[in-house]
């Protein structure tokens, strides 16, 4: 990792929290509460609320038997995963009392839940010990894929979107250090995520790498996220509705309701550059300046710069052999896969595709173009061309990556294959194919 490629907190601050967030997107990611009301209007999934508590005489009135098993009492503008209760299930004795067990497996009264969010209206757990609002959410609990890497609690997925294009992602796997909390400072695991695939890379915890759950053989490499595509445009809308620029949204996955809305983040913190072992600073330059329609073009333009950082991440041992000439099918508009012959052409970087192809399976459209490129033609004419994301399967292995598109109904191969993409592939040439000109 290039040191000229890291974000530091002063670079965060200047460049992008000051100048591309609103205050009122900060007024925003600054309450729990307006937080969810801003997503809820907006469709955008959150975990249910079940009370609010703005003063004493809310908390001394409420029926706290009233309310399911599992929940989790939360400050509205608390910071750091402090003051933070989460109950797994509610238990009645034989003599017809209740009490709560946390996940934790801590006992809990109704008079310790009064106690403490007397705690957080006074102000206890927020910045600056401003008094604060309380309130009870839904329990999410943990989706199956994570059952084996997290501790008792909720794990999240931290995104950062900048210009509507999602960066950088990294999996937080609270542990028996963190006391169940996804929060790294507090002794959680940070595993970073390709962006393309949505499979975790590398792993971090105290600053360290890792690459197994502590105490275990369970290595934290080649986990894969459910919902991928869901999760990253969920991230994408949450900047689109909060107005902030820059942001980082915490998402998690309830086992049976899918994807949800934790909270957002105006200044996320920059420890996911250790656990995807990748800066922050030179991702978000090459999203900058580009016009980005929606969500789903900014998924698309991530998939496609991204992909490259991690495209080792799970391959096979023994790399795959291919020839010079290879069938490819290619994902058309209509998601049918079109079989094409495609050259791999070592000396190329990019990808390229014949521009009539491309219009046939309709992919030049607006939402599949990331930008556009002058160039002279061979007869000195100048011309605009695409660069649009290109989807395609080569040997059974998905790949999407940006392709150019270029004028080639003189040469015999309408798609070319750059070594851009040929990570964990032993290209064989065979001297006696396609001898005629490409």
């Amino acid at each position: 990792m290039k040191l000229s490629s890291i974000l530091g907190l002063n670079a965060r601050t200047k460049l992008y929290s000051y100048p591309y967030n609103t205050k009122k997107g900060k007024r925003i990611a600054a309450s729990k509460l307006l937080t969810a009301k801003v997503l809820k209007k907006a469709e955008i999934p959150t975990p249910t609320i079940y009370a609010k508590f703005k003063s004493p005489s809310d908390v001394f009135s409420f029926d706290w038997e009233s309310i399911p098993g599992a929940f989790a009492i939360k400050p509205s503008k608390g910071f750091g995963g402090e003051g933070i209760i989460v109950i797994k299930k509610k238990v009645k004795t034989k003599d017809g009392s209740v009490y709560w067990v946390t996940t934790q497996r801590k006992r809990m009264i109704v008079s310790d839940f009064q106690l403490h969010v007397m705690d957080i209206l006074e102000g206890a757990f927020s910045y600056g010990n401003i008094p604060d609002v309380a309130f009870i959410q839904e329990y999410v609990g943990r989706d199956k894929a994570f059952r084996k890497y997290a501790y008792r609690g909720t794990p999240d997925i931290r995104i950062i979107v900048f210009n509507k294009v999602p960066v950088m992602a990294m999996l937080r796997l609270p542990t028996k250090d963190s006391g169940g909390r996804a929060n790294l400072h507090q002794g959680a695991i940070g595993v970073g995520i390709d962006i393309a695939t949505g499979i975790t890379t590398k792993a971090v915890m105290y600053g360290q790498p890792i690459k197994f759950k502590p105490g275990t053989k369970r290595k934290l490499h080649g986990i894969k996220i459910p919902y991928w595509d869901k999760i990253l445009d969920i991230a994408v809308k949450c900047q689109e509705v909060s107005k902030l620029g820059y942001l980082g949204a915490d998402i998690v996955i309830h086992p049976e309701k899918g994807p949800m809305v934790l909270e957002l983040n105006s200044m996320p913190g920059l420890a996911i550059q250790l656990a995807n072992q990748a800066g922050l600073k030179r991702r978000l330059d090459r999203v900058d300046e580009l016009k980005v329609r929606n969500a789903e073009h900014g998924v698309n333009i991530a998939k496609a710069l991204f992909s490259e950082y991690f495209s080792e991440k799970v391959l096979k041992k023994d790399k795959e052999v291919i020839s010079a000439l290879e069938e490819i099918a290619i994902k058309s508009s209509k998601r049918k896969k079109v079989k094409v012959l495609a050259k791999i052409d070592t000396g190329a970087w990019r990808t390229s595709i014949d521009v009539k192809l491309a219009k046939e399976l309709n992919l030049i459209r607006p939402e599949n173009i990331i930008k556009k490129r002058t160039v002279q033609s061979a007869l000195g004419v100048q011309e605009d061309r695409p660069i649009i994301v290109f989807t395609y399967w080569l040997k059974g292995k998905k790949i999407t990556t940006m392709a150019g598109v270029t004028d080639r109904k003189n040469l015999k191969r309408k798609v070319i294959i750059g070594r851009k993409d040929l990570a964990g592939f032993l290209v064989k040439p065979r001297i006696d194919v396609d001898k005629k000109k490409e």
